[in-house]
């Protein structure tokens, strides 16, 4: 009888895997496969799991990683619309060749509609009304696409389910921007993401790049006062700053494992300002804990975000001192993880008016420059361009050093 369930469980596995779009990672023919199957019968109860987590989902689609990736951040609006042959010309037309594209956005929307059977239906929006075609000239312009999953704020999902999110006087709680989280003690935050992250894997993403993977900014302040669950976490013989950083941690490496299946690397955007410390003590962000899980660490370190840092009383006015500075505490941390991943910063693209007359500067080609050489010298070929608009400066050379 124990053999028999052993058999009918590994063919309909095997069935399984082969009929909805996943490949056997050795490409066997059919006849082999049942051979395969027979060969099965006689293993060791102990080994199934190893040999299932041999099959991979293949999306159809192939993307080879560049020789590094320089990007830059694309919104679903630009997605779905007209700009997007526009930063496809782009990519033709420079040493850019990736494009970080919103799957999830800022408020909490899925930026495509996924199919009614799909859990996710209700709170996908049209902005991306053919995301696998948008894949698909991607593909064919060799242009390589990361898909960001915002994980923790979350408006959406946080008014439809209060309690998943953080409450003070019977309301959900938001911060000075209007903005709600959700609470990363959660395991069903994390799978609810999760779920999200596979999907885009699923439609040919190469990399699943989460961003705010952390509590509210000055989270510490607000810890005492807030109603919240702290689920699996109430109990830990920890303070509620290092159970912060262990829940953050923990979603990282569970999202890792989840993901494993389905090919892609997992990139994860953080604080600049984390790498200087060791750890943030409000967000739960652990510079170091965090890049131990994932394949490429973004750390956001954008001149204009800085406040007098590195003996720089007016970081926006000095991008390449900032980021050169930056750079050497960042290897240095790096250097001390024994398999650590790749470094992929985001730079700035946009000129931070809102800082006020003599603490700004406009950014343009020689700023975005600045930045990259800065990151180059220092052994960094990575990089991120951030432009909320996406409009982006013409005429850079994005590989100063080559």
């Amino acid at each position: 009888m124990g053999k028999f369930i052993k058999t009918s469980l590994v063919a309909i596995i095997i069935s399984g895997l082969l009929f909805s779009g996943v490949t056997y990672a050795e490409k066997v023919e059919t006849t082999t496969v049942q051979n395969h199957i027979h060969k099965e019968i006689s293993l060791e109860k102990r080994e199934l799991p190893e040999r299932i987590a041999r099959f991979t989902f293949d999306s159809g689609l192939t993307f080879e990683y560049p020789d590094a990736i320089r990007g830059v951040y694309v919104t679903g609006h630009s997605t779905g619309g007209s700009r997007f042959e526009k930063l496809v010309h782009l990519m033709d037309t420079t040493e850019l060749n990736a494009m970080v594209i919103d799957i999830k956005d800022d408020w909490g929307n899925i930026t495509y509609v996924p199919e009614e059977t799909s859990p996710l239906h209700s709170i996908g929006k049209p902005y991306i009304k053919n995301v696998r075609e948008k894949l698909e000239v991607l593909e064919e312009h060799k242009i390589y696409p990361i898909a960001r999953v915002v994980v923790f704020k979350d408006s959406v999902w946080s008014k439809e389910r209060p309690d998943l999110s953080f409450t003070e006087n019977g309301q959900v709680w938001k911060n000075g921007r209007d903005e709600s989280f959700v609470n990363p003690f959660l395991k069903e935050v994390w799978d609810h993401n999760v779920a999200i992250a596979i999907e885009a894997a699923k439609l040919g993403f190469q990399e699943i790049q989460f961003d705010y993977v952390r509590f509210p900014e000055g989270f510490e302040k607000r810890d005492e006062v807030l109603t919240y669950n702290m689920g699996e976490y109430k109990n830990a013989e920890l303070d509620n700053v290092q159970k912060r950083v262990q829940a953050v941690t923990d979603f990282v490496k569970y999202a890792k494992e989840q993901l494993e299946p389905y090919g892609v690397k997992v990139s994860v955007d953080i604080f600049g300002y984390t790498a200087t410390l060791p750890e943030a003590p409000g967000i739960g962000q652990n510079f170091s804990k965090i890049s131990e899980h994932v394949d490429v660490i973004s750390s956001m370190i954008y001149p204009s975000h800085w406040t007098a840092y590195f003996g720089i009383s007016k970081p926006d006015l000095e991008p390449y001192r900032l980021v050169s500075e930056y750079a050497k505490v960042e290897n240095k941390k790096l250097s001390e993880l024994a398999n650590p991943p790749i470094s992929r910063p985001w730079i700035q693209d946009f000129t931070a008016s809102y800082l006020g007359k003599g603490n700004y500067i406009k950014y343009g080609k020689a700023e975005v420059e600045a930045q990259i050489k800065a990151l180059n010298e220092n052994g960094i070929k990575e990089f991120l361009l951030w432009n909320a608009g996406n409009t982006y400066t013409e005429s850079v050379d994005y590989t100063p050093l080559n």
